[in-house]
């Protein structure tokens, strides 16, 4: 047997303890949850996450997912709270609060204050009975199933629960009010998310950048205007502005004989595929990847004349294709 193996079975025998408790919970959810949601899309404040210790922990990330999902949220630790932070919370908030016991003495003040100010509160525990629960306007309960350290001492089922009742909690606010992509790239800016969650918009070429002919341009003047702008092809509008086609590669070559007798209306490829400007950039190279071209024109849902032209090597710049 390899010296690996016992380090592999304590990680299997781990993860599928917590998985097993993870479908537990799923089953053991009742109205008491739908009723935390509905409170909580009532609230016309911010969700004031709390817990001390793992538990405090845990406070942190649900907060900053209830905050990047678009309800907002705050972390606050329940010791400051007590010297000061209470300050932080207004009678519009709502408060969770976190402990596994249910017992935690750092949260006795907090809980005082949101009682005195008929701030709702929801806790998140495992003793619907304890000082927490039943203190609170709505229990969400987790199941008492031990730790997965096998000791009963170091809090992992227990905080894997916790963090799945607010991923749960996160989710249902976020499909309620319809929350897109699109939504969260705006609190989303930087690093790899932000660039596969960056709108066409973002990084399109615009304005005097964007190569365009009109139907009856002699192909000798059009040559001209896709060697200027550099991106391999010219899209072709009509009078009114709209755009009806587009010349690239393809059609010069397939036009080669007698092409500077032509008009780009008689080269271009009619209807060509375009994208708008609030899609995300990521579909666009889908696109792209899919129908094998480097550039789509980007018009505008409620107007046929482009306003930019989006090009596969801006998107790989930004870390996208």
């Amino acid at each position: 047997m390899s010296t690996q193996t016992p380090y592999r079975d304590t990680a299997r025998r781990v993860i599928e303890a917590e998985a097993d408790a993870l479908r537990v919970l799923a089953a053991s959810l009742d109205d008491r949850f739908a009723d935390a949601v509905i409170k909580l899309l009532e609230s016309k404040g911010r969700v004031i996450v709390t817990g001390i210790g793992k538990s405090g922990h845990i406070a942190r990330k649900i907060a900053a997912t209830l905050a990047s999902t678009g309800t907002p949220a705050q972390f606050v630790h329940p010791a400051e709270a007590s010297h000061g932070d209470l300050g932080m919370i207004t009678s519009a908030d709502i408060v969770i609060g976190i402990s596994n016991s249910g017992e935690a003495p750092e949260l006795a003040n907090l809980v005082a204050y949101t009682r005195r100010f008929d701030i709702p509160l929801i806790a998140i525990t495992k003793a619907e009975n304890s000082s927490l629960g039943s203190q609170s306007d709505i229990v969400l309960l987790l199941p008492d199933l031990g730790e997965a350290c096998g000791t009963g001492v170091v809090p992992t089922t227990s905080t894997t629960l916790t963090l799945a009742m607010g991923d749960a909690l996160a989710v249902a606010l976020m499909e309620h009010r319809a929350f897109t992509p699109e939504h969260f790239r705006d609190f989303h800016p930087g690093g790899k998310l932000g660039a596969q969650l960056s709108l066409v918009n973002d990084l399109m070429h615009s304005g005097d950048a964007l190569p365009l002919v009109h139907l009856g341009t002699p192909m000798s003047d059009a040559l001209i205007e896709i060697s200027q702008k550099g991106f391999g092809v010219v899209g072709v509008v009509n009078n009114d502005g709209t755009l009806v086609g587009i010349v690239t590669d393809g059609d010069l070559r397939r036009h080669m004989d007698g092409l500077l007798s032509l008009t780009a209306q008689d080269v271009m490829t009619k209807a060509p595929t375009t994208i708008t400007p609030q899609s995300l950039a990521e579909k666009a190279v889908h696109i792209m990847n899919d129908r094998k071209i480097t550039c789509l024109f980007v018009v505008p849902q409620d107007t046929g004349a482009p306003t930019g032209l989006l090009h596969i090597h801006d998107c790989l710049r930004v870390g996208l294709g």
